[in-house]
């Protein structure tokens, strides 16, 4: 993703952050104060915009506050601590530094602060600015952060944000999906609805007057923190979209289903793992007990069950501590043969200083996208992680040679 697409993505999201007036917002209760405010007499800590979220909030110093993070469910499935809040300047106060420790209730710190005073922009804090307070991890060898802290200068009538990650929320969504579609190639539509009845959107691709048998489905943002998955998802589908020889082609051929965010829920209330289910919804592919994910395997069954269509591929964009692809054994039949050792081969080929690390696991027993679709329809699966702190432009580079890699190997002939 370009930085001209970049900020239009984010657009959106600057104007939603920008007011507190919205019906997506966390309860109040979350922050312990009043008006679900946490305040001094110089500075105004608040969580009411999508995707804001802490525990609770306490003033320990005229400008000094700690803030206790913790999941939204108990014992929390994952450690993705998530976080996010805003900073605003009492009016007539001077340039002012603010102090700021995160506690954990359960495992550690894990998020590298990032701050944004427009939304759009967003710096990752110096390792300088950071302190982490170690503790032994109840793991042989491990070791937890139960608490971050860190100061941030806070200018004259400028609120600051400071998040896990950057900030993307559905408005973001909503304005990325307004640029595609706008390909006469793309057609958006709704998947279905949240279990709060926010929108699910999904994006269709294929060349016009075509109607591809071979089908591509795309699914991303089932966990709410894990934004590099989404910033990996944006590029790799605008490559599919780009007008060259191969995406023409690959168009032509392939229909290809994007649904970029399954959990809105999740993520408006800034939660760190789960849906309003109290769920982790890519622990339910297969009991599909949440309505985010029926939707998912009724559009799997939909397609399966038409005799013009048939599924080839199917990727999930997710982020974890490092750059990683979950994948089903080589020696796993699929259709097409061989396809995940090819395409991540060539995947290599084309960026020969970027390590593609591959995890693969026989066992398919665990509920997840990758093995529910593998068991089912037997064909090559894969979880595409990318790391937490990885550099934003080298996932973006790493997305689009994805993509063009994944759009080659399609349409090569199959190995005898």
């Amino acid at each position: 993703m370009t930085a001209g697409s970049l900020r239009a993505v984010t657009l959106a999201s600057i104007i939603v952050l920008a007011g507190c007036a919205t019906t997506d917002q966390p309860p109040v209760a979350a922050v312990e104060s009043r008006q679900g405010l946490c305040q001094t007499n110089g500075v105004v800590l608040d969580i009411d915009f999508p995707a804001g979220n802490v525990g609770s909030c306490q003033v320990t110093g005229s400008n000094a506050f700690t803030l206790t993070i913790t999941p939204e469910d108990a014992p929390p499935i994952n450690c993705s601590a998530w976080y996010a809040f805003r900073l605003t300047p009492r009016a007539g106060n001077e340039a002012q530094k603010v102090s700021i420790s995160l506690d954990y209730e359960a495992c550690g710190h894990r998020y590298w602060p990032k701050t944004s005073s427009d939304g759009n922009i967003w710096t990752r804090l110096s390792n300088k600015q950071l302190e982490l307070n170690y503790k032994l991890g109840s793991s042989e060898g491990t070791r937890l952060a139960p608490r971050a802290t860190f100061k941030v200068d806070l200018e004259p009538g400028t609120p600051l944000f400071v998040a896990a990650q950057e900030i993307l929320v559905p408005a973001t969504y909503d304005a990325w999906i307004e640029r595609v579609s706008a390909a006469d190639e793309v057609t958006a539509f709704e998947l279905g609805k949240s279990a709060e009845g926010r929108d699910i959107p999904a994006l269709s691709i294929v060349a016009l007057g075509q109607e591809p048998k071979e089908q591509v489905v795309l699914v991303g943002r089932q966990h709410p923190p894990e934004i590099t998955g989404a910033l990996a998802m944006f590029p790799f589908v605008e490559t599919l979209l780009a007008d060259t020889p191969l995406a023409r082609k690959y168009r032509a051929r392939f229909a290809t289903t994007v649904v970029p965010m399954l959990n809105p829920d999740g993520v408006v209330r800034g939660y760190w793992r789960h849906n309003t289910g109290s769920t982790d919804l890519n622990r339910d592919w297969g009991p599909f007990k949440q309505p985010e994910t029926r939707l998912m395997d009724r559009l799997l069954k939909d397609m399966a069950a038409d005799p013009d269509r048939e599924l080839s591929f199917f990727a999930d964009f997710h982020s974890t501590q490092r750059d990683i692809f979950y994948t089903i054994p080589d020696e796993f039949p699929t259709r097409p043969k061989l396809f995940i050792k090819r395409w991540l081969g060539l995947l290599e080929t084309r960026m020969p200083d970027f390590e593609v690390r591959r995890s693969v696991n026989k066992n398919l027993s665990q509920a997840n996208s990758k093995n529910y679709v593998y068991r089912t329809y037997g064909v090559p699966t894969v979880t595409y992680e990318m790391g937490d702190e990885t550099d934003r432009e080298l996932i973006r580079k790493v997305a689009q040679e994805a993509a063009v890699a994944m759009m080659e190997t399609l349409l090569a002939p199959e190995p005898e």
